[in-house]
């Protein structure tokens, strides 16, 4: 797939990729999606700014099979150093800051993550659900579990860098 079959105008939008970002081959971007400095989109992951705006933080991964779309009244907001695991559905929603979304977890229109916060896989976070900065929250419908220690938010950075480091080299690597 071409660059510009996998980066579509929509309705008269772009995409906005910052230079220092990556978009994998085989991840689709469409309308207005903003890409943040040292962003990634992994293979299989969809990002569709059709009928509203998506935002994509500074040093936010978006892995393997994800898809992040959004409603007439809410966007999606994803903070700085946000890590989304693979095949995760997010929707329409708010992702503060240096947030861990599990592989596989939902999370649907209205809702709000908390900075510094864990949503396990698999989990659901239901329509205008406002999980607190700091929570871990599990299951279908996700609750919060625990409040998370002050060690345990600040490594949740660690896992964004981690992939700011990894899609740095597939990038050098594909500009050969």
């Amino acid at each position: 797939m071409t660059p510009e079959e996998r980066l579509n105008t929509f309705l008269g939008k772009d995409p906005t990729i910052d230079p220092t970002a990556y978009v994998a081959p085989g991840a689709t971007v469409i309308g207005d999606v903003r890409i943040g400095a040292r962003a990634s989109i992994w293979p299989g992951a969809v990002a569709r700014g059709d009928i509203n705006y998506i935002e994509i933080g500074e040093a936010s991964n978006v892995q393997d099979g994800t898809i992040v779309h959004l409603a007439d009244d809410y966007p999606v907001i994803i903070g700085k150093y946000v890590t989304i695991g693979h095949a995760a559905i997010i929707h329409a929603c708010v992702i503060e800051d240096e947030c861990l979304i599990g592989m596989g977890a939902t999370i649907l229109d209205g809702a709000v993550i908390g900075h510094h916060s864990i949503i396990g896989a698999n989990a659901l976070v239901t329509q205008n659900t406002i999980i607190p900065p700091g929570s871990m929250a599990l299951g279908a419908p996700a609750k919060v579990v625990k409040a998370l220690t002050e060690e345990q938010q600040t490594g949740l950075k660690k896992w964004a860098d981690k992939y700011v480091f990894v899609s740095a080299a597939y990038r050098e690597r594909s500009s050969k």
